[in-house]
């Protein structure tokens, strides 16, 4: 009852601010006390007791009073901060003013007028004393930090000598506390291990949830590039050297995350018998990691001479390295121990999901795999030493599984897009690397449950068997990843030993799904796939022939494919029959007539969930807008695999320099979903993919643009068109090696009375074409190379999965976010 009366209390208190009409002095201290004093003992409380009208009222009707509320507020946290938050009181004070900013701050995030608040001169401050009081924003920061490592309210005392008298009601002077003994976690750069203590843990949390919400701002500013020049000036203070605890700070976040096991001690259902405090603050944690290690690719602009090839460490040049403390601390691990415990942490954390036990549901699942995902992202980007460490052992398998789940996953899913691409341009990254590569030969036998064909062979297999997955039956929106898709396989191409004769068989399907005359006549970068897959197949031929007699025997039962693509028709009636007989298959096929698919497995993808985005091909990041001047095409129809001919040529290299839809998770409130808003404007340097040789072989270049295109809806191929590249395309080593062994097989088939596979496949394992074939092209590595509409992307996935991952306390819930758009459902 009695609590009943305290929540009533403040209630009136909140009616009381809002009603009056004259401003309330800010020296009424038994006023404002209200809002902070133990009447509310915790966070759902104070969202539920001011409501977002209220305080879209307050600050329209009055501002004065919001202003002072937030003054109070910073004040009771810098006095907190300043005194130790030793005394309960003090604490369920500073824990109420936490939990009253966390609530009001995106409202004043969200009108373009109050956003400089925080960072103007102080109430009644002259000019003579401005430079005396710092803005109520780094005051606010500096509190943060301080209260992060406050003995016995976020961190456990560690006073060695014995406590004298008086001593414990007079701790240790917050001013001169030395953070660094307080870090949070072993690991990086700490051996000790503290106990662990559930209200550190909790109150941690909640100072990290306030942190966040400041850092939020750049959820209400539009996704175009002119309104993210500037840096967030949140995260800017945050992690500059004007906070004195940066460093304990970066160790403190990513030990906690690192060194989290959500198994626990391995008893099966131990997370339904007790509450563990560590995994939300394990999960604000990884976001503000996430958050601070904005990497702005204008250095790398810079400093990298147009290739990839530079190092975080290159970059900073004679700097000093970069402004961003986090950034420049990550940058700087580079000890090999500290490298084992962060990757046994994230691949711990990422293989999570896929835990399979006798006991289903006996162990605890971690929601925030797309977090880490951008955490690993950036740990490779911003510290190369960082991924050779990951790439010299087996250990980047344990990462490449759960992102080839992940992307199975989501393939179908138009919500998960955003999931698709983190996952792809990790995979992208690692595979500009050889070691990627070689890594691939290892035997795939983790057999994690998954809707693909069983098969026996190596990582390599598994990697080609779910891009073959993702591409036939993924939903539509994926087709601006195919590209990416096609150009990992390329990259690792030349190091793989020994494909199965799945794999090998899901290679030849993608082919011959690509190169039939519709589907390469239907666009003007259709064909580029095919030089891609043809790539594939020189690549191994030609470098690792010996073992790869499942890939040859498929190729010579499959030579056909080839055969038809060397007699490509260009004459003007031909593509005219091609593309006729496609548009009157499309007119003439029934909703209910099930048409004959090109090949097995081209299954149309499923619809997404209700209330997901239905985008057109339009919502989805095209290379041709990022290189040509021309509009894009979005009047053609939007196929799956069955019905690519009518492909709008939007498969990109470069990861999307637009914003993509934020990767909706299917939970949060009322089911939101994000919907991507607007389109960035092409930003003017937008780079292609980087290669290790210049395309001097008469391969294609990535870029997507060309004269064809730029005429938007009405290009037509041409003869000239088809000429152009017909010409080039990588045809003769595959046609001499047939020339060579289709005879010899035929022959042994017909002496022998062969019908078993298995005798082809021996005789092929014992042939060889040593001084038969061209001499071999140099391997051409396509490196991912960022820019800035990445950087751009990746701040507006991240912001879209934070936003649904806060549903406890909905920080930022029915605010007007302008980053991405909400859909309710």
């Amino acid at each position: 009852m009695g609590n009943a009366d305290t929540k009533l209390n403040f209630r009136k208190a909140v009616i009381q601010l809002t009603t009056k009409t004259q401003p309330i002095e800010a020296s009424d201290e038994a006023f404002w006390e209200q809002f902070w004093s133990d009447s509310v003992t915790c966070v759902q409380d104070v969202f539920t007791l001011i409501p977002a009208a209220e305080i879209r009222a307050l600050r329209e009707e009055s501002p004065s009073n919001l202003a002072t509320l937030c003054y109070k507020a910073v004040e009771q946290l810098v006095a907190a901060a300043e005194s130790g938050c030793h005394a309960q009181k003090e604490q369920q004070t500073a824990l109420n003013c936490i939990r009253l900013l966390t609530r009001v701050l995106p409202y004043i995030f969200e009108d373009p007028d109050w956003r400089g608040f925080f960072w103007s001169k102080l109430p009644g401050q002259s000019e003579e004393t401005e430079d005396e009081s710092p803005p109520l924003a780094q005051s606010l920061l500096n509190a943060i930090g301080d209260l992060l490592f406050c003995p016995d309210f976020t961190v456990a005392s560690s006073r060695k000598s014995g406590p004298r008298s008086g001593e414990k009601d007079n701790p240790e002077d917050m001013g001169s506390i030395d953070s660094c003994e307080y870090i949070w976690e072993a690991g990086v750069g700490f051996a000790h291990s503290p106990p662990h203590n559930v209200s550190h843990d909790l109150h941690r949390t909640e100072i990290l949830k306030l942190l966040m919400t400041c850092f939020s701002e750049t959820m209400y500013l539009p996704p175009v590039a002119d309104a993210h020049a500037q840096p967030n000036q949140w995260i800017h203070f945050f992690t500059s050297t004007e906070n004195r605890h940066a460093l304990p700070l970066f160790t403190s976040l990513l030990n906690i995350v690192c060194a989290y096991d959500p198994i626990g001690y391995g008893v099966p259902y131990n997370h339904l018998m007790f509450t563990d405090s560590r995994e939300p603050l394990v999960e604000v944690a990884l976001q503000v990691l996430c958050v601070t290690m904005e990497h702005e690719t204008a250095n790398q602009n810079v400093s990298v001479d147009g290739t990839a090839g530079g190092t975080a460490m290159d970059q900073q040049g004679d700097s000093g390295g970069p402004d961003n403390l986090f950034v420049n601390y990550l940058s700087r691990i580079h000890r090999e121990e500290d490298f084992h415990f962060i990757l046994k942490g994230i691949t711990r954390l990422l293989n999570n999901p896929l835990m399979q036990t006798y006991l289903p549901g006996s162990c605890k699942r971690i929601q925030f795999h797309q977090e880490l995902l951008v955490l690993f992202w950036k740990m490779c980007d911003i510290n190369k030493k960082f991924m050779f460490y990951v790439l010299k052992s087996s250990d980047v398998l344990d990462i490449l599984v759960p992102i080839l789940y992940f992307l199975n996953d989501a393939r179908a899913d138009q919500s998960r897009v955003g999931l698709m691409h983190i996952g792809v341009f990790i995979l992208l990254l690692l595979s500009g690397e050889r070691n990627f590569g070689v890594r691939l030969n290892k035997p795939y036998s983790v057999r994690v449950p998954m809707d693909i064909p069983v098969f026996t062979g190596t990582h390599a297999d598994f990697l080609i068997i779910v891009f073959h997955k993702i591409i036939t039956t993924g939903h539509q929106r994926l087709q601006p990843l195919f590209d990416c898709l096609l150009t990992i396989i390329v990259n690792v191409s030349p190091y793989l030993k020994t494909l199965s004769m799945v794999a090998s068989t899901k290679l030849l399907h993608l082919l011959e799904a690509f190169s039939t005359s519709w589907f390469l006549y239907a666009s003007p970068t259709n064909h580029h796939l095919v030089f891609f897959l043809l790539e594939v197949f020189n690549n191994i031929i030609q470098y690792q022939f010996d073992g790869n007699s499942n890939l040859v025997y498929t190729i010579i039962r499959k030579r056909n494919v080839f055969h038809q693509l060397a007699n490509l028709p260009t004459d003007h009636s031909s593509i005219a029959k091609a593309l006729t007989k496609r548009s009157k298959k499309l007119t003439q096929a029934s909703p209910d007539h099930k048409e004959p698919e090109t090949m097995e497995g081209a299954i149309p993808a499923a619809e997404a969930e209700p209330g997901t985005l239905k985008a057109s091909l339009a919502a989805t990041p095209r290379l041709d807008k990022m290189t040509e001047k021309g509009p894009p095409d979005d009047t053609l129809d939007e196929p799956t695999l069955k019905e690519l001919a009518s492909s709008t040529g939007t498969h990109n290299v470069q990861p999307p320099n637009e914003i993509q839809d934020p990767m909706a998770e299917q939970r949060g409130i009322e089911q939101e979903k994000l919907q991507r808003a607007h389109s960035l404007p092409t930003p003017p340097n937008s780079p292609t993919l980087s290669s290790s040789q210049a395309d001097a072989t008469g391969r294609p270049p990535l870029k997507r643009a060309g004269s064809t295109a730029s005429a938007g809806g009405n290009w037509v191929a041409s003869p000239e068109w088809v000429h152009s590249w017909k010409q080039k395309l990588p045809l003769q080593t595959i046609m001499r090696m047939l020339q060579v062994l289709v005879p010899q097989v035929e022959k042994i088939c017909i002496d022998k009375g062969l019908t078993d596979e298995s005798e082809i496949l021996k005789f092929l394992q014992h042939g060889t074409l040593v001084g038969l074939l061209p001499v071999p092209h140099p391997i051409l590595i396509r490196k991912y190379q960022a820019n800035s509409g990445t950087t751009m992307w990746f701040r507006t996935y991240l912001w879209g999965v934070i936003y649904l991952r806060n549903v406890d306390p909905p920080v930022w819930y029915d605010t007007n976010v302008k980053l991405f758009e909400i859909q309710r459902v």
